[in-house]
């Protein structure tokens, strides 16, 4: 059977289409790239737990991406002025990464144009439907995340 044959699930995917191509993941802050927005957010995170900063080690890990990715991200983000490396007070060896002032201005700024997006949204589609849609996409995340097959497609 063809997704064709199946007008709603066509509407289904359709609908999911639209959702990915309208791009709402990305505040456009600062020119940064996604993928340096998701450093600067971790970072701001964790900053609270890590006043020294994180190592490369602790980044790649984390955001499951190579130190050399994370090294490339972090030369990006300082030459910008958003971080800065320190040497670790422990272990001179170490080099600790964390937010300049520069970078937590732009990354609160990102923070509330990305959740200022939600908060639009729930105005829009009101209480009810707000609710209606947060179980749905908590349904599709447990499908997704359980769906039969997921595991091989991994391995490739």
């Amino acid at each position: 059977m063809s997704i064709h044959d199946n007008p709603k699930a066509q509407r289904l995917f359709d609908a999911f289409n639209r959702a990915r191509k309208a791009d709402w993941r990305r505040p456009s802050v600062g020119g940064c790239k996604p993928s340096e927005m998701r450093l600067l957010f971790y970072i701001k995170r964790g900053m609270k737990n890590h006043e020294e900063g994180f190592s490369v080690s602790e980044l790649s890990s984390a955001l499951e991406v190579t130190s050399p990715t994370v090294t490339q991200l972090v030369n990006s983000l300082e030459a910008e002025g958003l971080v800065e490396r320190r040497m670790d007070s422990n272990d001179r060896r170490a080099v600790r990464v964390k937010l300049t002032q520069q970078g937590m201005d732009l990354t609160e700024k990102a923070m509330q144009a990305f959740f200022g997006r939600f908060i639009e949204l729930y105005e829009y589609l009101g209480e009810e439907q707000s609710e209606q849609l947060s179980e749905l996409l908590e349904k599709v995340g447990r499908f997704l995340s359980d769906y039969p097959g997921r595991e091989e497609e991994k391995k490739e």
